[in-house]
């Protein structure tokens, strides 16, 4: 749903970028060093209870994820290992933020009921990244549905940094929406994907090279 407003965030991050590539920041740089922010700031603060100060830090990091592609786009370096290391680094990234929302919940509040429903966001969040992935590598067209990644992440931010200010209950709520929709999420593109697959160039491409089941990816 927030994939709409990719357009916007281009226009106000753009001028950052820019200054980025004029002091020799390679998108490579940035794509590795908001991975790493995300992954501290979440695992460190969240578990701790610091969850709108860790929200802070996340988000700024975040930001990252849309900086390395303008500034790749912006000096024509947009490569297929760019884009490899940066789908990458989102998923440590989501495992990190959803990994520190289940420890908050484990050993903050010891609730092996929200714990698990954080889990449960943090597989339905790979899945739906994994269908994807594979649908796209056997050549199908598969995006979109419910929660996008954008999504989720607002989702789980805004709870938490609610919760922080001592909203009660949101981050629950906030996580039962997620594991909901992110399930939505996964049988949407799963089924796009069928559709497809049952059509006359789904039917083709299923004999060709990549398509035997269980293929890695």
């Amino acid at each position: 749903m927030l994939e709409r407003f990719r357009a916007l965030s281009h226009l106000v991050l753009g001028p950052v970028a820019r200054w980025l590539i004029r002091h020799g920041v390679s998108p490579d740089v940035v794509t590795v060093a908001g991975t790493a922010g995300v992954v501290l700031g979440a695992l460190i603060c969240f578990p701790q209870g610091w969850l709108w100060q860790g929200v802070l830090i996340v988000t700024v990091f975040v930001v990252s994820d849309m900086i390395d592609g303008l500034m790749a786009k912006t000096t024509g370096t947009a490569s297929p290992w760019g884009a490899f290391l940066d789908s990458t680094s989102d998923r440590l990234g989501d495992a990190a933020v959803f990994g520190g929302i289940l420890l908050f919940f484990a050993y903050r509040q010891d609730s092996t009921l929200w714990a698990a429903v954080a889990l449960a966001g943090l597989v339905f969040g790979q899945w739906t990244s994994y269908v994807k992935a594979r649908a796209e590598s056997l050549g199908f067209t598969c995006g979109g549905g419910l929660a996008a990644r954008a999504d989720r992440l607002v989702i789980v931010l805004v709870g938490a940094f609610l919760a922080g200010l001592g909203v009660p209950y949101v981050l629950e709520a906030a996580m039962a929406l997620l594991a909901v929709t992110s399930m939505i999420t996964v049988f949407q593109r799963i089924e796009q994907v069928r559709r497809q697959a049952k059509g006359p160039r789904g039917a083709q491409d299923s004999h060709g090279p990549g398509a035997a089941h269980g293929q890695p990816v």
